[in-house]
């Protein structure tokens, strides 16, 4: 293990011991059934005070010490996703195309181990909250568990998150204020055109053709019209059709997902492809209809709490494995969401490249690293000791 200031060896191998049972029974969101009830078992055994069905499969346990009002919510995510594992490991998914691809195991069993420590040895002074969070990966979890009212049932000041990350040294802790991660907004152009003969494209109105012109000017938005200091993405990921080999189609389909971080760059793409296609149909005599859904925040750290987290990261691991003003990264989390409603930070754990766990995220060979357990263990342990100090 990374660290044994805190671990001991025994809660070093409990975690393993979970996380692989984790690993070997994935569900998906939702339907975490089996995993919620090893985790309320788990933590009712440690003496902590469970609720459960919070968004349907989630989790919030209680921790209290001491005589403070002050408190603070530890969150991890629970499910996994729709891909067949190629790992062979021992404790490889017993489920046919469900596999913990991205490492919702391993925070599992990192927060377990600081309920279990926390709650062997409680030196600190307020209320901790543990919360166990479903369906993460289709962003409607953490949307769940608020929608149940979760904090306003748990009076919780500010609420952490963490995740681990292949392309982070195994050990090395990154985190920033503001930024870290981007939404995510879906989109769908359906182009009505009108199809003909392949010989005879004069008869027709091609949306073939005027699809591969949306496809190319979409790119102007980021290009052209964002500032070249901001950051955007428009990905056209899906271009289908009605039709076949020697026939022109009447229907082109076009799929896809843009990427930023404030709304008003939300409200920008929306708007500008709205114009883009409006303008590109009309022109060839085609009509369209455009759909476009939000479906993730973007994951903004408050300032004084990535701060405290940088903080704790280097008093336990130095300054010099800590990265406190990271890159954000353009992917998505919907711990956003919990964010819009609560001051907290999302912080990158290293899982390392080439060793155990090195393969990227989502793959169906990827594993966490049991290596980093213990530091992610001690990494919530004390910043609960931190922010929730005795003899304050």
């Amino acid at each position: 293990m990374l660290t044994n200031k805190l671990i001991s060896e025994k809660l070093d191998q409990d975690m393993r011991d979970w996380r692989h049972d984790i690993h070997k029974h994935p569900e998906l969101g939702f339907e975490e059934i089996r995993t919620s009830d090893q985790i309320a078992k788990l933590l009712t055994d440690f003496g902590l005070e469970v609720h459960r069905g919070i968004g349907q499969t989630g989790i919030v346990a209680v921790l209290k010490n001491g005589k403070s009002g002050a408190s603070i919510g530890l969150r991890a995510d629970m499910d996994a996703l729709e891909i067949q594992e190629q790992t062979g490991l021992p404790y490889q998914s017993v489920h046919d195309g469900k596999m913990h691809a991205c490492g919702h195991d391993g925070h599992t069993a990192m927060l377990l181990g600081a309920a279990k420590h926390l709650a062997d040895n409680a030196d600190f002074d307020g209320t901790v909250y543990f919360i166990f969070q479903p369906a993460e990966e289709h962003g409607r979890g953490a949307l769940g568990m608020m929608d149940d009212n979760m904090f306003q049932r748990f009076k919780m000041d500010a609420i952490y998150a963490i995740h681990n990350m292949p392309n982070i040294p195994a050990g090395h802790i990154a985190v920033r204020p503001g930024p870290m991660m981007a939404c995510e907004d879906n989109f769908e152009i359906h182009i009505q055109g009108k199809g003909t003969h392949a010989a005879l494209p004069h008869l027709g109105i091609d949306p073939i053709v005027i699809g591969a012109e949306i496809v190319t000017a979409l790119q102007t938005i980021i290009a052209r019209g964002m500032d070249p200091l901001s950051q955007g993405v428009i990905s056209v990921t899906e271009f289908t059709t009605d039709g076949t080999r020697n026939v022109i189609p009447d229907t082109v389909t076009l799929t896809g997902d843009t990427r930023s971080f404030t709304p008003d760059m939300q409200d920008f793409i929306e708007n500008s492809m709205h114009r883009i296609v409006k303008g590109i149909c009309e022109a060839h005599g085609a009509e369209f209809t455009f759909k476009y859904s939000r479906e993730f925040a973007a994951t903004i750290n408050t300032k004084e709490e990535a701060e405290h987290a940088a903080r704790v990261a280097k008093d336990l691991i130095g300054p010099e494995l800590v990265d406190e003003n990271c890159s954000p990264v353009m992917a998505s989390e919907d711990f956003g969401f919990m964010l819009q409603k609560k001051q907290g930070a999302y912080i990158f754990l290293g899982n390392g490249g080439g060793g155990p766990g090195g393969c990227g995220l989502h793959s169906p060979n990827y594993d966490f690293n049991d290596e980093i357990l213990s530091l992610g263990a001690a990494f919530w342990i004390n910043l609960v000791k931190d922010q929730l100090p005795l003899n304050q």
